[in-house]
């Protein structure tokens, strides 16, 4: 297609020439249609485009115009904003200039006060110091007075010292010794009186005290006194019966004994044979299987194994039955087990004949009473008393003296600390370290001196304890011995000059040896050796 523009001027030629270029002319023709066609086209898009530039800069500039209008109302936004940020931080600070200031004009106000009060001080000061420099000059006036005074009296004082001392004829140490020797005689005598009538007042106070609680412990409880021995007798029907006991060749008799562990005595006693133990429970497994055997009448070593085996389990549950009896009588609760049996085991030992089991229910209930009138815990003291002796129930089984066995037996069930020290102390073993300690010492002797509560007479006793006094007395080096705790305990006294420290061992263990040896006694005897030196000498 070939457009022609309104500007387009065709050429005019002239008719002759129209021939000789006829085709030639045609395809210039059409060439120059192209071209003009190339040329009108691009001035059309040329115009298209200076038009449509024309548009975009009228767009250009209408978007500049209104970002210059928006940037101009957020200037001015931000300016109406920043003034009022000035306005608001210009007052704060005025605000903050004005507390200063107000604070700057207190603190000045209280400088001057500070500066009047000074002033005042200072003017007071003024005035005491003038009056501390009158003081000084009249004290120094005072000063010069007494020291005057002073050497007048120290020559009037010498003079008499002179004098003194011509009379008396000792110099001045002497003198001050002797007044001294006389001041300190005369306050020691009158301390020593003082000390002593208190001590005379206390004394009676507590003897008039402990003998009233002792006699209010001992009227209030009353119980039934048990006696009992190391032997046991069992009744035969008629004497055939021994020769059954014996067997052939001895061999029942030896079967019994081997079971039982104790010793029997067969004599030419009529009706009777006894059972001799130390050892409280096989002598009454022996007994009560002895009366068993007789009572069946057969006789011989299985059947007595057997019989054997079934009494010690009746004695195991009778043990048991007993202890639990005993802690319900004293109304003691939470009791291990373990203790409650050893308890009962306590009712088959006797010391000096007295029945142990019997013997600590008493103390109990008497350690209770002394407890009350003394203001004190009786439930403790109670259950401190019902254990105090329990070591005895183990004593023939292990090493040791039964209040050190019973204290630590009872520590490893957690009783508490006063029971522990009252067990381990009641003999003076240990240190007491809580009342409960002699009031349960009170208590165990009052039980063991009721009439009739231990078989013992005084003249055994007082041999018993010769006895004692008399092997410990034999080894040399020893000056003197005594027998105390009643019998529980010997204290040797040796001669320093004779025996040195480890002579004094030996000396203890021999004593010991020669007591296990030569004498019978319950439980252990303690042999202590005292070893004294004293060094004097005098200075003149």
């Amino acid at each position: 297609m070939i457009c022609f523009s309104p500007h387009f001027t065709p050429l005019l030629l002239p008719a002759g020439m129209l021939a000789e270029f006829d085709l030639t002319a045609v395809g210039v023709g059409i060439a120059a249609g192209l071209v003009v066609g190339i040329i009108i086209t691009t001035v059309i898009f040329k115009s298209m485009a200076t038009t449509a530039l024309k548009r975009g800069k009228a767009e250009a500039e209408e978007i500049v115009r209104k970002s210059r209008s928006e940037s101009e109302e957020v200037v001015k936004k931000a300016q109406l904003d920043g003034k009022a940020e000035y306005l608001k931080i210009k007052e704060q600070a005025e605000k903050e200039v004005d507390s200063l200031r107000k604070e700057v004009r207190e603190s000045e106000q209280r400088l001057q006060k500070r500066e009047d009060t000074l002033d005042a001080k200072l003017d007071t000061l003024s005035m005491k110091e003038k009056n501390l420099d009158n003081i000084e000059r009249s004290l120094t006036d005072r000063k010069k007075n007494i020291e005057a005074k002073d050497k007048q009296l120290d020559e009037t004082l010498a003079q008499q010292k002179d004098m003194l001392l011509r009379i008396t004829n000792m110099n001045v140490e002497e003198a001050r010794q002797l007044v001294l020797t006389k001041v300190e005689n005369e306050s020691r005598h009158e301390v020593a009186l003082m000390v002593q009538k208190i001590e005379d007042q206390a004394k009676d106070e507590a003897k008039a005290k402990s003998t009233n609680i002792m006699l209010q412990a001992m009227q209030r409880y009353a119980a039934e006194v048990t006696s009992e021995g190391t032997t046991k007798s069992v009744a035969i029907p008629s004497d055939e019966m021994k020769g059954r006991i014996i067997g052939r060749e001895g061999r029942n008799i030896r079967a019994f004994e081997a079971a039982t562990g104790v010793d029997v005595i067969i004599d030419d006693t009529p009706g009777v044979i006894t059972v001799n133990c130390f050892d409280p429970v096989r002598r009454e497994v022996a007994k009560i299987t002895m009366e068993k055997l007789i009572a069946d009448g057969r006789i011989h070593p299985a059947r007595i194994e057997e019989i054997v085996d079934l009494t010690q389990k009746e004695i195991e549950n009778n043990i048991r039955q007993m202890g639990k009896k005993a802690v319900l009588e004293c109304n003691v609760a939470g009791l291990h087990p373990k203790i409650v049996e050893q308890l009962g085991r306590l009712h088959y030992r006797t010391s000096y004949g007295q029945n142990v089991l019997r013997h600590s229910i008493e103390v109990a209930y008497l350690s209770q009473m002394i407890a009350d009138e003394l203001r004190m815990d009786g439930t403790l003291a109670r259950r401190a008393g019902l254990l105090h002796d329990i070591g005895k129930a183990m004593d023939h089984d292990q090493e040791g003296g039964h209040p050190a066995i019973g204290m630590e037996f009872c520590r490893k069930f957690n009783e508490p600390e006063a029971v522990l020290n009252a067990i381990g102390g009641h003999h003076n073993d240990i240190p007491a370290t809580t009342p409960y300690t002699p009031i349960i010492m009170s208590a165990d002797a009052i039980s063991g001196a009721r009439p009739g509560a231990r078989r013992e007479t005084l003249e055994r006793y007082i041999k018993r304890l010769q006895d004692l006094e008399a092997i410990a007395t034999s080894f040399p080096g020893v000056k003197q011995s005594f027998a105390i705790q009643a019998g529980r305990e010997v204290r040797v006294i040796v001669d320093p000059e004779r025996c040195d420290d480890a002579t004094a061992k030996l000396i203890a263990r021999d004593i010991a040896k020669r007591i296990q040896a030569e004498m019978t006694y319950p439980g252990e005897i303690r042999v202590t050796v005292l070893r004294e030196v004293r060094a004097v000498d005098f200075a003149r």
